[in-house]
């Protein structure tokens, strides 16, 4: 068990739900969630990536989708009811969020912005966010992962080409 808890994991605690942070090696060149998924041993389908999002209603919002899928923003854009969103610049993720890209949690931002997650994450029995900390993931239930973060589901991804 890794020595340092983060945000996220405090807050799962605080829950007392169950969770496992698993550690593993980054490569700088690589912080793909397709990299994650082989250093920790699971199948892509089970790594969840998350994307920090602005609606032109809403403002900031978090997606959360599988990693070898690419956000769909006309979905994301009709869930969250906002007539157009986009990815925020990298510059912007750390200002908001508090997290560097490669360690983005949907746990425990500075603010508790909405989360809209990939409807296909309830057919997996557990799956892998960041913890929140480049180099360390925590594995948790899709239904702990949608309650703690309030999550609205729906299609929000698409096969990348």
């Amino acid at each position: 068990m890794p020595s340092h808890k983060t945000n996220a994991a405090r807050i799962l605690d605080q829950a007392k739900l169950i969770y496992e942070l698993k550690e593993y090696p980054v490569d700088e060149s690589d912080l793909s969630a397709i990299s994650v998924a082989k250093k920790v041993g699971l199948p892509i389908e089970q790594v969840y990536k998350t994307l920090i999002v602005r609606g032109d209603k809403t403002g900031v919002i978090v997606a959360c989708i599988q990693g070898d899928r690419e956000l769909h923003l006309k979905g994301l854009a009709a869930l969250s009811r906002n007539k157009k969103v986009e990815v925020v610049p990298l510059k912007e993720v750390q200002p908001l969020t508090g997290y560097i890209r490669g360690g983005v949690s949907p746990i425990g931002m500075k603010k508790n912005y909405p989360v809209f997650i990939d409807s296909n994450i309830i057919i997996q029995e557990k799956i892998s966010v960041s913890a929140g900390l480049r180099g360390l993931q925590l594995f948790l239930s899709p239904q702990d992962l949608i309650s703690i973060t309030k999550a609205h589901l729906g299609e929000i991804s698409l096969l990348m080409d």
